[in-house]
């Protein structure tokens, strides 16, 4: 059963906008898709994740592109979110993984890099997209998360992010949060939430032990506290399709299909986001060359 979703919730009075998401079965399919190895998975989960939170502040069909760019193995990280809850994404290199770091948890920092860029487009139905860029700080991401918002966005905030996998490499557990503190929120209300912080379960104990989105801003923000506005369903979509793959063969203009023609006799596409692979018949090939021609 699918049951990923994000909560969007304040606490104490409006002082405080949190976010909550499960993203398991999201990331589940990014992993079967593309497959990642459990280091690899761990970076596209948490990237993934934190994604849909940014993408949940917008609206409407607005959507927003992260890619980070590290110095490490992993290369690129290149991630799709919008406004409904949907998310798609990839890595440059989807077999890295490496022994556990000194904390028995999944070495992310060695495989994205310390060294490098996380940026953020937003589409916001303008005629150029927002971009934001801040150099990565530590290659964990949910701390180069917490640098963009507060850097780009100056919105003092705190990112958890946690993916665990399962020994047969498939996802057990996926979510994250944010908290985001409003102009005016009291030193009594912060200092109260950096204790909670630093005593509470990581993100990814908190999903693999069954905690929900909205028990995760309670055990974060403290019960009682946390008023909850919406939820929405979150799903792993491609915005990719054979109609888009033609249109884009037949953009390269009649040259070219007439090269696949003679050369191969057919034509494979495969999107990067979710590993589809669309054929294309020395017929269909045929038929896109009229287009060109018309």
């Amino acid at each position: 059963m699918k049951n990923d979703y994000l909560v969007k919730a304040l606490a104490y009075d409006g002082q405080i906008r949190a976010y909550a998401t499960r993203t398991t079965d999201a990331v589940g399919e990014a992993q079967r898709r593309h497959y990642t190895w459990p280091t690899a998975s761990a970076a596209l989960g948490r990237s993934m994740t934190a994604s849909v939170m940014l993408g949940a502040m917008m609206k409407g069909e607005e959507k927003l592109t992260i890619k980070i760019n590290g110095n490490g193995p992993l290369g690129t990280i290149l991630v799709d979110a919008n406004a409904k809850g949907e998310v798609r994404g990839y890595v440059s290199n989807p077999q890295t993984h490496f022994d556990l770091n000194e904390k028995g948890k999944l070495d992310v920092r060695r495989a994205v890099g310390t060294e490098g860029t996380l940026s953020v487009s937003k589409d916001i139905g303008l005629l150029q997209p927002f971009v934001g860029q801040v150099p990565l700080v530590s290659g964990e991401l949910g701390e180069d998360f917490t640098h963009y918002i507060v850097t780009s966005e100056q919105v003092p905030s705190s990112v958890g992010v946690g993916v665990i996998v399962n020994p047969d490499n498939t996802i057990q557990a996926s979510g994250g949060f944010i908290i985001q503190l409003m102009p005016g929120t009291s030193e009594e209300v912060i200092s109260g939430i950096e204790k909670r912080l630093s005593e509470i379960p990581t993100i990814s104990n908190m999903v693999r032990d069954g905690l929900t989105p909205e028990e995760i801003l309670e055990e974060v923000l403290g019960s009682g506290n946390v008023k909850f506005l919406e939820t929405m369903p979150v799903n792993f979509q491609c915005q990719c399709s054979r109609d888009r793959i033609s249109n884009a063969i037949v953009g390269l203009g009649s040259e070219e299909i007439q090269d696949m023609i003679v050369t191969d006799g057919q034509a494979e596409a495969q999107c990067h986001f979710c590993n589809e692979k669309y054929l294309f018949t020395k017929e269909n090939l045929e038929d896109m060359l009229e287009e060109t021609i018309i």
